[in-house]
């Protein structure tokens, strides 16, 4: 397998997996699960930043798997780092669980390392 076919495997599979998880964790916010509606409380945020948080996350989703502009991926990659270095700082300011959204960030980090050599094999 040639290094460029190798790449592109990588980092479809982890940008799948990231929207993916950012599509179930949008649908949790969207349904108001109630772990998800009593840590909005804990953290002390208002409930209507479920809602908005969850559309960010569905728009972001979207923005990694679309194949057609470069820059709307770069936002959303931005738009995701932003969340969830948010997410980690929130969590730890309160005592509660961090490490998900770090999890998370590193899972993007790779993809957007791997996004960045399939730009430039291609260039």
């Amino acid at each position: 397998m040639n290094k460029m076919k190798k790449n592109k495997i990588i980092f479809w599979t982890l940008t799948g997996l990231m929207a993916g998880l950012m599509t179930m964790s949008a649908s949790m916010y969207f349904t108001m699960a109630p772990q998800i509606t009593s840590g909005f409380k804990t953290l002390g945020y208002p409930v209507y930043f479920i809602y908005l948080l969850g559309t960010a996350k569905i728009l972001a989703a979207i923005g990694l798997l679309q194949p057609f502009s470069p820059r709307l991926r770069e936002w959303a990659y931005a738009g995701l780092t932003f969340t969830l270095l948010g997410a980690a700082i929130s969590h730890m300011a309160t005592a509660t669980p961090f490490i998900g959204p770090l999890i998370f960030l590193g899972i993007l980090a790779l993809s957007w390392v791997f996004n960045n050599k399939l730009k430039k094999a291609t260039a």
